[in-house]
């Protein structure tokens, strides 16, 4: 695919693929909300006349490439041309669809839109603190992936503070002692390894297993690129960070019960589908412990 052919798909079938619909229609001028940032009114236009669009809210606008680069980049991947061609080309396929597995009852999805996000700033709540500590993350390492959030719940009229890890729609993972979630949409997060273009990607449940591993680098990042699923259930989401993009071997660290089986299988399943791509579980080097947390805690000689 070149670019005179790409720019020959129409936006609206783009921003369709990204669960984008209009919210207004005049004339041949559709507006969405951005795909390139929260925002309640929307600014972002369409004209399928041209095929082009116009972000008024950010005063950026062009083809339907130069939007796939804004997007890139706007999720944090590397968005030269060449990285848009291909993501066009991933949308345009007819993907391999790995099935959500789900964990729990928790892990279906569902209505989060009770709770506000009022504050974000560092880390500083003793009991968020005294959380980390005991799980074996040090405040230092989980201030760099981490928000101290002050959230409203509109059915209990109560506010509570919470841990927060940002994904890839805007939303963020919740977590203290007493209680598990999500504030606005649930996602994967994708991280950007320290070596540009890597060969390899690994791939955690959550964010607590993820940290836990960083911790046990002494805060280095990993030299590959890494995505949190944050869900099984956002297992699908993995696909087109991954399809066509040249990895050479895919690291998964799911847990060690039934849906971390699935999972690991699914995955086998879907690497499979991928030229020259190797599948490595790492979850023998937990094991017996549930998770990497775990694992990591028992090193540690910490208990919950």
């Amino acid at each position: 695919m070149n670019i005179e052919h790409a720019n020959r798909i129409p936006m609206s079938e783009i921003l369709g693929k990204l669960h984008r619909q209009p919210q207004r229609t005049r004339n041949t001028k559709l507006w969405y909300l951005s795909p390139l940032r929260a925002e309640k009114t929307a600014s972002f236009q369409v004209d399928t006349q041209t095929n082009r669009w116009h972000d008024f809210g950010e005063g950026i606008g062009g083809d339907l490439v130069d939007f796939v680069c804004a997007y890139l980049k706007s999720t944090r991947e590397e968005y030269t041309v060449s990285d848009a061609l291909r993501w066009i080309r991933n949308m345009g396929d007819a993907p391999y669809e790995i099935a959500p597995v789900y964990a729990n009852t928790d892990e279906v999805p569902k209505d989060e839109s009770v709770l506000i996000l009022k504050t974000k700033k560092p880390i500083q709540h003793l009991g968020l603190i005294h959380y980390l500590e005991k799980r074996g993350i040090p405040v230092s390492i989980a201030n760099r992936y981490l928000k101290e959030l002050r959230v409203h719940n509109t059915q209990t009229k109560k506010n509570f503070y919470a841990l927060g890890f940002a994904n890839e729609e805007g939303g963020f993972e919740l977590r203290n002692p007493f209680f598990k979630g999500c504030l606005g949409a649930k996602a994967i997060t994708f991280v950007r390894g320290r070596t540009p273009k890597p060969n390899s990607i690994h791939l955690f449940e959550g964010f607590i297993d993820y940290l836990s591993m960083i911790s046990q680098l002494n805060g280095k990042r990993f030299k590959a690129d890494v995505i949190i699923l944050n869900s099984l259930a956002c297992l699908k989401q993995a696909t087109p960070y991954i399809r066509n993009y040249g990895y050479h071997i895919a690291y998964s660290w799911m847990d060690n019960d039934k849906a971390g089986e699935q999972a690991t299988a699914s995955l086998t399943e879907f690497f499979q589908t991928e030229s020259d791509l190797k599948h490595t579980p790492m979850n023998k080097v937990y094991a017996p412990h549930k998770d990497v947390n775990a694992w990591h805690m028992h090193k540690l000689n910490l208990i919950l």
